[in-house]
């Protein structure tokens, strides 16, 4: 009887322990809870200029801007939707390096790589207003109506006055308490910023006031049949929102189409 009692004591204790080791670490701080996974379906694909070393892809009044990288090659399209023919085109000077764009109140940002320089035009006309400095690399940039927030291939989130470029605030990115690395290409989407991973294939949605990772999207079927049919395509990279039609679109580094993609904001 005793040894049943001692077995039967034992057998308890140790489902106690699993089922706290569902809930726990094993410092007793609760488990993290597995990111959740967006899923995704392709609507429609559109051409996309193979000699486009994508770097940001943003609409604008139902037309599309893209940002283009190289030294020598950089430069900004608009492009009318969805035939995509170009409706105005500037070339960067040879020693700038495009990078992300958005545009606030009718006024287009344009970052560069390493040079520590934010391009600022009319988005009406593409006409250049000035210059404001930049301090970090310009990686990708969206806006939130108030403030541009950009990115630096870091695990972080910079967040900048529009008139000066004057740094308001850094945020730190998490996924799981762990930080996020190589973040790219951004674009504002409902109350979130989405942000492709350089070199990575996805997509993370990220709750911007407290920098959070709430669910992330694998691209890698994608990105494989895009690199299957063309071993020239370089990385994914590119994101863009259209708010009037509620669509949103993923390309990448000389990719040879842009595809509408449908998934839960």
């Amino acid at each position: 009887m005793k040894k049943l009692s001692c077995v039967l004591a034992a057998t308890l204790f140790i489902i106690f322990i699993s089922c706290n080791n569902n809930t726990e670490d094993s410092s007793g701080t609760p488990a993290e809870k597995p990111i959740p996974i967006m899923s995704y379906s392709v609507v429609s694909t559109h051409a996309h200029d193979t000699s486009y070393f994508t770097e940001g892809i943003e609409f604008y009044k139902g037309t599309l801007l893209e940002s283009t990288g190289l030294y020598g090659k950089s430069k900004l399209v608009q492009k009318s939707f969805p035939d995509l023919k170009i409706l105005k085109e500037v070339t960067l000077d040879p020693k700038l390096f495009g990078e992300g764009i958005t545009v606030l109140h009718d006024t287009l940002y344009q970052l560069t790589y390493q040079e520590h320089r934010v391009l600022v035009y009319s988005a009406k006309d593409f006409k250049k207003i000035k210059e404001l400095p930049l301090n970090p690399e310009g990686w990708g940039m969206t806006n939130d109506g108030k403030s541009l927030i950009a990115s630096d291939g870091s695990s972080n989130l910079y967040f900048y006055e529009p008139q000066t470029f004057r740094l308001l605030r850094v945020q730190g990115v998490t996924e799981n308490g762990t930080p996020a690395v190589n973040i790219n290409e951004l674009e504002y989407i409902n109350g979130f910023v989405y942000a492709n991973q350089w070199q990575y294939n996805y997509i993370l949605k990220i709750d911007p006031s407290n920098g959070q990772v709430v669910a992330k999207m694998d691209l890698t079927e994608l990105v494989n049949k895009v690199k299957n049919s063309d071993p020239h395509a370089e990385f994914f990279n590119g994101i863009a929102y259209n708010p009037e039609t509620k669509k949103a679109y993923v390309t990448g580094k000389n990719w040879s189409q842009m595809y509408e993609i449908q998934f839960s904001f």
